[in-house]
């Protein structure tokens, strides 16, 4: 009753990027010293990290659930990370998870779940 090995597989990307979030998240700083431009850069690469983690995890969801379920699942799953991801955040000296931190990464899990949804119902 176990899960095959092609099963497993397909949840090493999603569970790698997990991962390498963990690792940034935990360095004391990763500010570059540009000011704003540093700011924006920042937020726009979680969006893009959360969109991505949405992607994997729908794509790890999607052999064994109905289209529309792995795109919630996949969007859940994001935005639940990144509320983990912020609250680890506020043990990190020099760091600090905020709210709109979570809005901004669930933001990029929702663009990928919007366009998921989109993509799987003009496929339908």
């Amino acid at each position: 009753m176990g899960m095959r090995p092609q099963s497993l597989a397909i949840w090493l990307p999603p569970l790698a990027l997990m991962a390498v979030i963990f690792f940034l998240s935990a360095q004391p700083s990763l500010d570059s010293g540009l000011g704003l431009i540093d700011q924006i850069g920042r937020k726009l690469i979680h969006f893009a990290e959360y969109a991505l983690l949405c992607f994997l995890c729908w794509r790890a969801l999607a052999p064994s659930t109905n289209p529309r379920r792995a795109v919630l699942l996949a969007f859940v799953i994001a935005s639940a990370y990144a509320v983990t991801d912020e609250y680890h955040q506020t043990f990190v000296d020099g760091r600090h998870g905020t709210p709109v931190d979570w809005l901004i990464d669930s933001a990029g899990a929702a663009a990928t779940a919007l366009w998921l949804r989109t993509r799987t119902l003009t496929a339908a």
